[in-house]
């Protein structure tokens, strides 16, 4: 289920950066109060980034208890606090054009980054909303930038029912808002056809997992 990274096509040799939001972005309301936010490709440069988080970030892996036994998480991990720098110069960019962006929506402007590696089709993430804190019980937003092979993310109302596809990934941009997070699931599934590495980077508010 590994294959190697393809690059795209439209990434080769550009230094990474960030594009314009604005009417760039494609919002689309779902159920309950939640939306979505799409912005396709807005990381340029995203698949040397991709090399250079690969390289430096300190990526380790990590056990939770789960039905009464210990099991390994099924992606590599860093979570950087607001205190902590962020491991490329064009992260910090990206939470500084968010947070411009979504200023006067959000309620509380993004603070972290957690970074996930996906190394091949058995990572994944299971059905789950960020509802760790501020989450739980106040609309909040979650912002996730791909980089790498695109993987698709589901998106379905929380307790079930129709699920959503977006494929996303080479500097993809969604954003998770209104009560997306306490009335709406999304996961990273498994494949069983030979996929590339992906990484994810998720913006959240002070308090949010």
């Amino acid at each position: 289920m590994t294959a190697g990274f393809q690059a795209s096509l439209l990434d080769l040799g550009e230094e990474p950066g960030t594009g314009p939001l604005g009417t760039t972005v494609r919002r689309t309301h779902l159920s309950g109060g939640a939306w979505i936010d799409l912005r396709p490709g807005w990381l340029t440069g995203a698949d040397a980034l991709f090399d250079r988080l690969s390289r430096d970030v300190p990526w380790h892996a990590e056990r939770r208890h789960m039905y009464d036994r210990m099991v390994d998480v099924p992606r590599l991990l860093k979570f950087y606090d607001e205190e902590e720098p962020l491991p490329d110069p064009v992260l910090h960019e990206a939470m500084r054009a968010l947070n411009t962006h979504y200023a006067g929506q959000a309620g509380h402007p993004f603070r972290t980054a957690g970074l996930c590696l996906y190394r091949d089709g058995r990572d994944s993430v299971a059905w789950h909303g960020d509802r760790i804190g501020r989450g739980a019980d106040e609309d909040t937003m979650v912002a996730i930038i791909s980089i790498g092979t695109p993987r698709p993310l589901l998106l379905r109302p929380r307790g079930g029912g129709h699920s959503l596809r977006h494929d996303l990934g080479h500097g993809d941009l969604i954003v998770m808002g209104g009560s997306c997070q306490r009335t709406w699931d999304h996961s990273i599934p498994k494949l069983s056809r030979p996929t590339g590495p992906r990484i994810s980077v998720q913006f959240r508010p002070r308090g949010v997992r």
